[in-house]
């Protein structure tokens, strides 16, 4: 499988999944002090080679429940603890956030102060079928209409890199604000791009 290479940096790297194309399935790699976390994985060939070159296999994190994704896999692989929409994260760099949403919705965010990195698996995504026309981030549909994710106003990021598409590297923190605020607001021009996302993924 041939994956798209994005959110490079000195914190290591992010990729996304051509399959299912409009779904834009991102996974990241983080990196610290040459450990290195890996957060909803998809694998790839030369997946393991990569993140060698950066450091040391840490731990998986699932941050959404219905994220299964490789995480078992590679946790069994790599030979590396899974944490799985986890409440703590002990002997990592990152703060967990519970994102409460509507019954059956179960994911954890996570706050990496050092970068002021926002991860967010599911509750936020930069594909067109999260995002308002004109905007860079949106909120999951279901969540627009039920529980926006209020939690995660109570950062200040300067990085949010998403489950769902590319990361938000540029006024990170007012498209978090616009795009928790004016979630419900912005639901009925949001749901015609739902209904299209699978036809014309990238209109």
């Amino acid at each position: 499988m041939s994956v798209t290479v994005c959110n490079e940096s000195e914190a290591g790297f992010g990729w996304i999944s051509p399959d299912p194309g409009w779904m834009g399935r991102a996974s990241h790699a983080l990196l610290l002090q040459g450990g290195v976390w890996l957060v909803d994985p998809v694998d790839f060939a030369g997946l393991d080679e990569r993140i060698g070159s950066l450091g040391v296999p840490r731990t998986v994190f699932q941050l959404y429940a219905r994220h299964q994704r490789d995480c078992v896999a590679l946790s069994v692989r790599l030979g590396i603890p899974l944490l799985v929409v986890p409440e703590a994260v002990p002997d990592a760099p990152f703060e967990a956030i519970p994102i409460r949403g509507p019954r059956g919705w179960r994911e954890t965010a996570l706050w990496w102060p050092e970068r002021r990195t926002l991860i967010v698996a599911e509750a936020l995504g930069t594909v067109r079928f999260y995002c308002a026309p004109g905007r860079p981030l949106g909120v999951h549909p279901v969540l627009r209409l039920l529980k926006p994710p209020a939690a995660l106003l109570s950062f200040e990021p300067e990085h949010i890199l998403l489950g769902h598409g590319r990361g938000v590297h540029v006024a990170a923190a007012d498209a978090l604000r616009s795009a928790v605020n004016g979630a419900r607001r912005e639901l009925p021009v949001v749901l015609p791009r739902l209904l299209t996302a699978r036809r014309n993924p990238v209109a």
